[in-house]
């Protein structure tokens, strides 16, 4: 297939580039490179895509509104992925705007090219963080997230509801991906994984939030790439059952949409996290411990049900592998 992939200058949207360019797909690849953090790591990244045959490079920002016009007027994609978007949660704090214009705007604009060009299938990144002051646990897709604590989740959740109306109104099915606490090689410098690391061979302190007492499901990026792969393939309407009994969050009964999260089962303990880092590294963390920062939540836990139901996949690798192998792309990345 011709798919449409943005930000494949990011941590996700590269590797999603390579595996469906290593499956035979055409890729075209749509990124900013915005400034966000360093930039030569995203040039990294999309150097080792830019050398694949079945690769094309689309240097431009989702809010402009003509360049993703002329992408999808140009290469008529089948599918689209949107993984581009304004990442952190505490950025928005800064600049709040830049979360509007990517998440919300740029959005849109790929709901249009995908109005008006025939994709067949949308796929498009949310967040566990749409749970916000939701307290059940795990967090399941049929459960209400109806109160996002940041301004990031709230983009998010926009674009859950925006993908739902123009499902309804223009019969494009699309399926959105909540995902929880990703990480592993050439991961995004903001992260706690790639903060830890780079402070503990520097030999400096980590500052370790609640103490370290919160639980995440933390998803090697491994696993989110098969879920988001896996997704790709299975059309709600075509493939897989979209109606309820009743509308809820997940499903609808009157549009091809689904919502899975994607997630690793087994949360796990910030200090362990931080323990297996230590093993790995041979090395042991200065910790500077503080309260739970505004906006985080004290845990997540995903239900992923519907995506082992539905998508046939589970989220399945384990911290301590996850964790050596970004340590072992780490040293040889930054040569330490």
């Amino acid at each position: 297939m011709k798919i449409l992939v943005t930000g494949t200058a990011g941590f996700i949207g590269s590797h999603v580039a390579h595996a469906l360019l290593a499956r035979g797909d055409e890729v075209i690849g749509f990124d900013s490179l915005n400034d966000y953090y360093d930039v030569t790591l995203k040039k990294a990244r999309l150097a080792r895509l830019l050398g694949h045959a079945g690769y094309t490079h689309i240097t431009a920002d989702l809010a402009d509104r003509a360049a993703v016009e002329a992408a999808f007027a140009a290469h008529k994609p089948q599918r689209v992925i949107n993984l581009a978007a304004q990442a952190g949660v505490r950025y928005a704090a800064q600049n709040p705007h830049i979360y509007v214009s990517s998440n919300v705007t740029g959005f849109l604009h790929i709901l249009e090219g995908c109005r008006h060009h025939g994709v067949e299938h949308l796929v498009y990144a949310s967040t566990s963080s749409v749970y916000g002051a939701n307290t059940n646990m795990p967090f399941s897709e049929h459960d209400s997230a109806e109160h996002p604590l940041t301004l990031y989740a709230a983009t998010k959740k926009a674009n859950e509801q925006m993908a739902h109306s123009y499902s309804h109104l223009y019969g494009i099915p699309s399926t959105g991906l909540r995902f929880f606490t990703v990480y592993g090689p050439w991961g995004r410098p903001d992260m706690a994984l790639f903060l830890f690391t780079k402070a503990i061979l520097e030999d400096q302190p980590i500052r370790v939030f609640n103490h370290g007492r919160h639980k995440r499901s933390f998803t090697y990026v491994s696993d989110i790439v098969e879920g988001v792969v896996r997704s790709l393939d299975v059309v709600p309407g075509k493939d897989v059952e979209w109606r309820g009994d009743a509308p809820d969050p997940a499903t609808s009964g009157v549009a091809p949409y689904r919502l899975y999260n994607i997630g690793n089962e087994r949360p796990v303990e910030l200090l362990r996290y931080i323990e297996v880092l230590e093993q790995c590294l041979g090395r042991k963390a200065q910790m500077e411990m503080l309260p739970l920062q505004a906006g985080d939540v004290p845990d997540t836990e995903a239900d992923v049900s519907d995506l082992i139901a539905n998508v046939g996949y589970r989220p399945v690798v384990p911290v301590e592998q996850g964790v050596a192998d970004f340590v072992a792309w780490y040293r040889g990345y930054y040569k330490v």
